[in-house]
């Protein structure tokens, strides 16, 4: 019996340059899955195996759409309003039976389909890239594939990349991925580039993670209009040399901090809360990020520490802006 390969990855590039013989696709801000059709079973698994078919019953319901002996590799996306939602996507992982079948209704997935490994019973995987996807998108083209479908963008036009990492970001676009043209479909190899849109911004550091001496990890936060510190995010861990400067400019909260009281999650995906210690919110950060945002406005991956600003007081930065929604 036919199954899933292991999925193929992609290694981080910091230049968004579309080079010849490479064709480029949109980075989606999603969970990447894997899905087979074969003799009425559907395996769809995350890119660690996990099985996801039970979350998302609107993807089995679409399969009377495809054709037998089909396998494809795609993204997971849910969309709220006209920005992609993550947060909306992560909840529905653990939910099964009604309850999926009532965010379903609420919050309907799209696999956005970005290669094809299987074909009427053919083993796509050693076709070049250039090939898998005409057939990708024969697929939609000959069976006139609709929701919970949809075809991820492909071009070899470095103008259409660029527009992509200018103007599609406000919805909620990660990047873009780069793939050889001639390219195979390798499992586990890393033999595409991602290229991940990333700025700088500053924010308020409100609280840290790790001892007093030397933090570990800072949370951030901005002011909202009415004069509240929204929290916005966590950076990633300090390096030793950052945290150990960092301290001395940190004062300890005394009393009435905006965050009292409040619990932070360690991460998506979990209910672990960090320990925290909270500090007076005047000292301003630069810090690198990337354009995922979740549907409050916060940044929904760590950012990376780039300096203190000493030079600014949180009055200078621009205010906590929520996401535009419907």
């Amino acid at each position: 019996m036919w199954t899933l390969p292991e999925p193929m990855l992609a290694a981080p590039v910091p230049d968004p340059t579309l080079l010849p013989g490479w064709a480029g696709e949109v980075k989606w801000d999603g969970w990447r899955a894997l899905l087979s059709w074969d003799d009425g079973r559907l395996v769809l698994r995350s890119r660690r195996g996990t099985d996801l078919a039970p979350s998302f019953p609107e993807v089995r319901a679409g399969l009377v759409q495809l054709p037998e002996a089909t396998a494809l590799d795609g993204e997971l996306i849910v969309w709220e309003g006209e920005r992609l939602a993550f947060e909306r996507l992560q909840r529905r992982l653990q939910r099964r039976g009604a309850d999926a079948a009532r965010l379903a209704a609420q919050w309907p997935a799209h696999f956005v389909a970005f290669d094809l490994l299987r074909l009427a019973g053919t083993d796509t995987t050693k076709w070049p890239y250039r090939r898998r996807r005409a057939a990708l998108e024969d697929l939609f083209t000959e069976h006139q594939l609709t929701a919970p479908w949809a075809l991820c963008p492909s071009t070899t036009d470095p103008a259409t990349v660029r527009e992509w990492l200018t103007r599609w970001t406000a919805v909620g676009v990660e990047g873009v991925v780069f793939k050889r043209l001639e390219g195979l479909y390798e499992p586990n190899a890393r033999g595409w580039r991602k290229h991940k849109i990333r700025e700088t911004e500053d924010a308020v550091v409100g609280a840290f993670t790790g001892p007093p001496d030397a933090p570990r990890t800072l949370l951030l936060g901005r002011y909202d209009p009415a004069g509240r510190l929204r929290y916005i995010g966590r950076s990633t861990t300090l390096p030793q040399s950052a945290g150990r400067a960092i301290a001395a400019l940190l004062i300890p909260a005394g009393s009435g901090h905006p965050w009292t009281g409040w619990t932070f999650s360690a991460g998506w995906g979990t209910r672990e809360s960090l320990r925290v210690t909270l500090v007076m919110p005047e000292l301003v950060v630069e810090v690198g990020v990337d354009v995922a945002r979740d549907s409050a406005g916060r940044w929904r991956h760590p950012a990376r520490w780039h300096r203190a600003r000493a030079d600014l007081s949180p009055a200078d930065i621009p205010p906590f802006e929520p996401a535009l929604t419907n």
